[in-house]
């Protein structure tokens, strides 16, 4: 599915991947406008819009809420740290480098192979990755 509303997963705000595409996604829910292969996992501890709200010390819903009230990605992010904790460039390191690997042999792995299983990509060894999956099904990789 192509849904050029959503960055890459792999975009930086603030030197932080991933959070750009949250923030895309929260923006698309408060309109009515988030896609249903969206809508399952949104905000949950299992996907990384969840797992990023915690790293951040915060819940999915306290970034909803301050994102509904409007902003540019980079006061959200502020926000985020004032409320939250602020992230330090080993932070930020440690982050980039688990999100940019994030359903390679660990518990996102069974979700990566049952979504290629559905798209009938299952061969694609070049899709190890979460990330590399969100670019193909969005067409931002052939």
């Amino acid at each position: 599915m192509k849904h050029p509303a959503l960055r890459s997963p792999r975009d930086k705000v603030g030197g932080l991947v991933y959070f750009g595409r949250m923030i895309d996604k929260i923006r698309l829910h408060l309109g009515g406008e988030l896609p249903d292969d969206y809508r399952e996992n949104f905000g949950s501890n299992a996907a990384l819009d969840g797992v990023l709200a915690r790293f951040l010390n915060l819940e999915h819903s306290e970034i909803v809420e301050r994102t509904a009230e409007g902003g540019f990605d980079e006061e959200i992010l502020e926000w985020c740290y004032q409320n939250g904790r602020r992230l330090n460039e080993g932070d930020l390191l440690v982050w980039n480098n688990f999100s940019s690997k994030f359903g390679w042999n660990d518990f996102a792995t069974p979700t990566l192979e049952r979504r290629k299983k559905a798209l009938g990509i299952s061969d694609r060894a070049d899709i190890q990755t979460m990330s590399d999956l969100f670019d193909y099904e969005e067409g931002r990789r052939k």
